[in-house]
């Protein structure tokens, strides 16, 4: 018998694997080749503590420390709002969102040479923000797991759930699971695993994004250049190895599914994109998509279900996986182990699934 069976192989499943790991047996299913293979992996991955509604900065906030404790896994970024003059009042509240300085649009352009001044007239600028190493994140919890003796099945798609007298069996692809406490970090799927459980959905609803790599514009070397963003985030850019991802941004509700970009929603995108800048886009050299999935309030589920104590929910995390991971992993070890969060009361009860009725 299992003490922990976690389902879902992506980021928060597997920090949820390296702290329940300090608490009791733990295995974590993941129904493809290899961890982190949907959502998890195609994440433009920043670590913006303003990013988010208030308690999704809180739980952000209190990731920090995880984070700043593990060598080299943020480096510095910066990131940056462009605005057209038409964009004014959008603008305004990005700036007090994000907890930005407003700078000159000359200035902007001196940081991000392909900067087309003549359409930007707005632009603000932050230094706290970061990059997140995903990978060296992932195998950093994953190590941990391991190291206390925790198992990690993947190509281990669940087939059926059911319950009996000694607790939750999970029928797979490899086999029979027993487990005491079954834990909820399917992601996309995590609606169809509670009903395949016979535990009520919340109404998670993913989301796709698209995003398109392109080549370095003008040639220029983009490593020192900022993530930016379009004004109410209507596209993003951001340096990665050597390249530029651009995404439109867009949020389109989908059924749980391997996701890909739509050729017309990048195509828009990346024309809102060109739009500010000097460097037209001539070719991608790939494109993919990933399911942001949010609960109705946007808010991560945190917590047991009311009505099914033995299931607990970790999903929900829209586009906030990586940069609340270390708080939202802690909190699911301390609530499954019956200790008192170091997070408010008031930020623990806004994760309760119960607040769904």
């Amino acid at each position: 018998m299992i003490d922990f069976l976690i389902i879902g192989g992506g980021i928060a499943g597997v920090s949820a694997a390296a702290r329940l790991s300090h608490l009791g047996s733990v295995v974590l299913l993941e129904a493809e080749p290899g961890l982190a293979y949907h959502t998890s992996g195609r994440s433009a991955a920043l670590y913006e503590p303003c990013y988010g509604s208030g308690a999704v900065v809180e739980l952000t906030v209190a990731s920090g420390e995880y984070f700043r404790s593990v060598p080299g896994l943020l480096s510095p970024r910066g990131m940056m709002v462009l605005a057209r003059p038409d964009q004014a009042e959008t603008f305004r509240k990005d700036v007090r969102s994000y907890s930005l300085d407003v700078i000159d649009v000359q200035v902007a352009a001196e940081r991000v040479p392909v900067i087309n001044t003549e359409v930007v007239s707005h632009a603000a600028w932050a230094d706290h923000a970061w990059d997140i190493d995903t990978d060296r994140l992932i195998q950093n919890f994953a190590s941990e797991a391991r190291a206390n003796g925790g198992v990690i099945e993947t190509s281990a798609p669940v087939t059926a759930i059911r319950r009996d007298s000694s607790g939750w069996v999970v029928i797979t692809s490899k086999g029979e699971f027993r487990t005491r406490l079954l834990v909820n970090a399917a992601g996309a799927w995590a609606d169809d695993l509670a009903k395949m459980a016979g535990v009520p959905p919340l109404g998670l609803q993913p989301m796709r994004r698209s995003i398109a790599r392109i080549p370095a514009p003008g040639g220029n070397d983009l490593r020192s250049w900022p993530m930016m963003f379009g004004a109410g985030e209507s596209w993003y850019a951001k340096p990665d190895a050597g390249a530029l991802i651009v995404s439109p941004a867009e949020e389109h509700p989908m059924d749980p599914h391997d996701a890909w970009a739509d050729d017309m929603v990048l195509a828009e995108g990346l024309a809102r994109y060109e739009e500010m800048v000097t460097e037209p886009v001539t070719r991608l050299i790939s494109s993919w998509a990933g399911l942001r999935t949010f609960s109705p309030d946007r808010v991560l589920v945190i917590g047991r279900d009311k009505r099914e104590p033995d299931f607990f929910w970790l999903a929900g995390q829209g586009g906030y996986g990586f940069q609340s991971s270390a708080a939202a992993s802690q909190l699911t070890a301390d609530l499954i182990g019956g200790r008192t969060s170091d997070l408010s009361a008031a930020l623990v009860d806004a994760l309760d699934p119960a607040r769904f009725g």
